[in-house]
C-alpha cells in the first residue's frame, strides 16, 4: 500500500470541519473523525476505486456527512489534496498539488 500525504490546506479543513461539528456535538465530531479515519484506510487499500473528478484527481464521498475528499494517486504516494464540504466554491483546490 502507498502512503498517504494530506496537504497542508487540507489538513486544515479537516481541523475547522472538526472543530465545528465539535462546538455542536460531541458524537457528531467522533462520527465525523470515524467517517474521515475510514475514507483514508479504504483510499489508501484500493485508491483507483472512487470516480475521477477534476483535474485527474479522484472523489471519495462521506456518506453521512457533506463532505468529499480529493485525492490524488502519485507513482510512489497518495496525496489527499482537500476534505471539502460540498456546499462550498466547488472545485476551489484545484491548483494544490
Amino acid at each position: 500500500m502507498k502512503p498517504i500525504r494530506i496537504h497542508r490546506e487540507a489538513d486544515r479543513e479537516l481541523a475547522e470541519a472538526q472543530e465545528w461539528y465539535h462546538e455542536r456535538s460531541e458524537a457528531a465530531a467522533e462520527s465525523f473523525a470515524l467517517h474521515v479515519d475510514h475514507a483514508i484506510r479504504s483510499i489508501r487499500q484500493a485508491p483507483l476505486r472512487w470516480p475521477l473528478a477534476l483535474r485527474g484527481a479522484r472523489a471519495f464521498v462521506l456518506d453521512r456527512f457533506p463532505y468529499t475528499i480529493f485525492y490524488r494517486v502519485r507513482s510512489d504516494h497518495i496525496v489527499v489534496t482537500a476534505i471539502a464540504h460540498q456546499s462550498r466554491r466547488p472545485g476551489y483546490w484545484r491548483h494544490r498539488k
